[in-house]
């Protein structure tokens, strides 16, 4: 089983401060993927019990579009994070606009059959009431279904100053929209979708996902609790191992970003996970932090992706974006950047434009797209980058 190295808590605490600790965050060291363990995490508990059955068929959803990909022998669909508009929608609507281009010209690059959002649907705090102006309109044209998994943004609680008071309950909003126990009209648009929970699996052609729920600080479980942690083992043994495997949680367990850095508590449950299956995802897709890096990690003799895809619409100018830490180097030659963890390299980053990532999984690979969006009209669209799994 994975654990934490001995070494993770770099920074002693200086002795003048033993009493009173918290005196601000610690600055990572330069090419630092992960942030400080927190020995106290807020924890949000998901007020409605988790059911028994977490794992749901496409053709559950979808039986056409699921049909469509067992014929064409592959399956297509878009996925990214944080896009709720709050501070205005044109960013995610351009994205939007993007994937619905997409939908409507496939091309041979396949139609795509879904959406699945990464977390951060609704900002701040995933209030029901806004859904309408930061998800139903934005996406009303898009033409296919829409799953997703909550971040820390629909299920926090803490009203910030200055903002309306929030009376939901921890993912009340999320709940509502996406888990809803029968599909009815949540706009004129669009249905109330009925995942089975904030964390389930999606059994689909050539591909399962297992999408968790990484609550508001980053992690699975509260202290002492293993609940989810449980859940991800189960799901990594019952794959099928005919199908490529995708593990899609909000906060990455890995970042280069100034401001966040990856997210230990995400990092060290996949690991355990892994460690206690001996089944390792093809690849980890993360939002969270507002930009798109793309690194590898060295395992068992596989490189493994470990994505960030979280300029999705919230950061509505390139200002707003997530930058990297200052002074990283790139590889003159490979443009790749190393990371002081062994193994972890930067593949490849924006940190100036919003984007998106299609997709394709068939039997043989899972490949990947992402396309970046210009903030300014007409909003060219521009393949980035490209990987396999």
């Amino acid at each position: 089983m994975a654990t934490l190295p001995k070494d993770f808590y770099k920074y002693p605490i200086p002795t003048h401060l033993t009493r009173h600790k918290s005196v601000g965050k610690v600055r990572r060291p330069l090419g630092d993927p992960i942030a400080e363990f927190k020995e106290m995490t807020r924890f949000e508990p998901i007020s409605r019990p988790a059911p028994q059955q977490l794992k749901v068929p496409l053709d559950v959803f979808d039986p056409h579009a699921s049909q469509a990909a067992v014929t064409a022998k592959e399956l297509v669909f878009h996925t990214v994070g944080d896009v709720g508009g709050v501070n205005g929608t044109a960013t995610e609507e351009a994205i939007a606009g993007a994937m619905e281009d997409q939908l409507a010209s496939p091309g041979k690059a396949g139609t795509p059959a879904f959406l699945y959002l990464l977390g951060d649907v609704i900002y701040y705090n995933g209030e029901q009431g806004l859904y309408k102006t930061e998800f139903y309109e934005p996406y009303q044209y898009y033409r296919a279904l829409i799953f997703a998994i909550p971040g820390n943004h629909d299920g926090d609680t803490h009203v910030r100053k200055g903002d309306p008071p929030d009376n939901e309950p921890s993912l009340f909003g999320f709940l509502e929209n996406f888990c809803d126990t029968v599909p009815q009209h949540a706009s004129p648009y669009r249905m109330s979708m009925t995942q089975p929970y904030p964390y389930w699996t999606l059994d689909a052609p050539f591909v399962t996902i297992i999408g968790l729920y990484s609550n508001v600080e980053g992690s699975l479980d509260a202290r002492g609790r293993s609940d989810q942690q449980t859940y991800l083992e189960a799901q990594l043994n019952a794959a099928d191992k005919s199908k490529k495997l995708l593990i899609t949680v909000h906060h990455p367990p890995y970042s280069l970003d100034a401001a966040h850095g990856g997210t230990p508590d995400i990092l060290n449950a996949l690991d355990r996970a892994a460690a206690a299956t001996g089944r390792t995802p093809d690849a980890i897709l993360s939002g969270h932090v507002h930009n798109y890096q793309r690194f590898s990690r060295a395992m068992g003799g596989r490189e493994i992706p470990y994505v960030v895809a979280g300029a999705g619409g919230y950061a509505n100018e390139a200002k707003s974006l997530h930058r990297l830490q200052k002074g990283l180097t790139a590889d003159k030659k490979t443009g790749k950047i190393k990371t002081t963890v062994p193994g972890v390299v930067l593949e490849k980053f924006n940190e100036v434009e919003p984007g998106f990532l299609r997709v394709t999984a068939n039997a043989k690979q899972i490949g990947f797209e992402y396309f970046t969006v210009d903030f300014n009209p007409p909003h060219a669209v521009t393949l980035f980058d490209t990987f396999t799994a």
